[in-house]
């Protein structure tokens, strides 16, 4: 097992360095908006665009030959200087982790939330099959999978926020996090989150927890006289555990990738989505790269823990000799 998590981790390594080098090179063949825009100013002042551009091109080194800024490049993602973003007037790493925590104020709690109600409902549906729980748990998974999160956003926010003013409209950054007035703002980020996490969850645990309901293993633990309860998660969630893995892994990240643009942006919670966002509208190349390369390392890392996991959960998963 140490020599397989020791080649995942060299393959991290690896795969880190070809999301640098393709983004160095999407960076490297992108026109620059910052530049033109800089060379228009000057044209409109009566000014020489082309001295402004080499002194543009001096100043952040991108006169320099193609493996000297390659280079430079690597260099400075390794240090996390990456680059300085105009728009907020910082550097992107900054700007960065003082979105990180609003992110995880509602994303934590939802990813919780909803792998502890997800897999125990599905757990329950699986158990208790063609019962009206177990329709009950189908018809909730379906339903939330298939509302869009940003639609139940909004109507969730003009319910309880323009019409009972339960809740406030904009997000309020001064307020202290562990508060009431703070619980309040994000109750309904983290609804729509769970909502839609809970259901995908319930859907894949109980389709995995169905193949072990039957299996003989559990038929034989039943004739011996087994706690239901010891049944359930030891022979029937533990194996049941390994595939769901993945999908943990895969909720978080759709969190961090997709759910956190619509979230924030309808909410106006200034975490990673909507500085993403922002970034993209103003065309901040700077930030707009450094918001992208976040969330593929996160995918880097949780493919290597997902895979670890495999081993912890299954022994009967041996990565020794292959």
């Amino acid at each position: 097992m140490t020599t397989y998590i020791l080649r995942r981790v060299a393959w991290a390594v690896v795969a880190s360095l070809i999301v640098l080098t393709l983004t160095f090179m999407l960076l490297y063949f992108t026109p620059d908006t910052q530049l033109a825009e800089l060379q228009f100013q000057a044209a409109q002042a009566g000014d020489d665009p082309s001295e402004i551009g080499e002194a543009y091109e001096s100043y952040y080194g991108y006169d320099q030959p193609i493996h000297v800024q390659y280079v430079d490049f690597m260099g400075n993602m390794l240090s996390l200087d990456w680059g300085w973003s105009e728009t907020r007037a910082q550097p992107v790493t900054t700007a960065i982790a003082d979105a990180i925590p609003y992110s995880m104020m509602y994303g934590v709690p939802s990813v919780i939330i909803s792998t502890v109600l997800g897999i125990a409902i599905g757990l329950y549906s699986a158990t208790n099959q063609y019962t009206r729980s177990d329709y009950a748990a189908t018809f909730f998974a379906f339903f939330g999978l298939s509302i869009p999160d940003f639609w139940f956003a909004i109507i969730l926010l003009v319910i309880f926020g323009v019409m009972l003013g339960w809740v406030p409209i904009l997000f309020d950054t001064s307020v202290a996090i562990f508060s009431l007035e703070n619980a309040q703002q994000l109750i309904l980020p983290i609804i729509v989150l769970t909502l839609s996490s809970i259901a995908s969850l319930m859907r894949y645990s109980r389709a995995e927890a169905l193949e072990y309901v039957e299996a003989e293993f559990v038929k034989t633990a039943k004739a011996k006289g087994v706690e239901g309860r010891r049944i359930l998660t030891r022979h029937i969630f533990r194996p049941a555990s390994v595939p769901l893995a993945t999908i943990l892994v895969g909720d978080l990240l759709g969190i961090i990738l997709v759910s956190s643009y619509l979230i924030e942006v309808v909410y106006g919670i200034p975490g990673l989505g909507m500085l993403s966002f922002r970034a993209i509208i103003n065309q901040d190349t700077p930030l707009v790269m450094g918001t992208v390369l976040l969330p593929a390392f996160l995918t880097i890392i949780g493919n290597l823990a997902q895979d670890v996991a495999y081993t912890v959960l299954d022994p009967r998963i041996d990565y020794g000799d292959s």
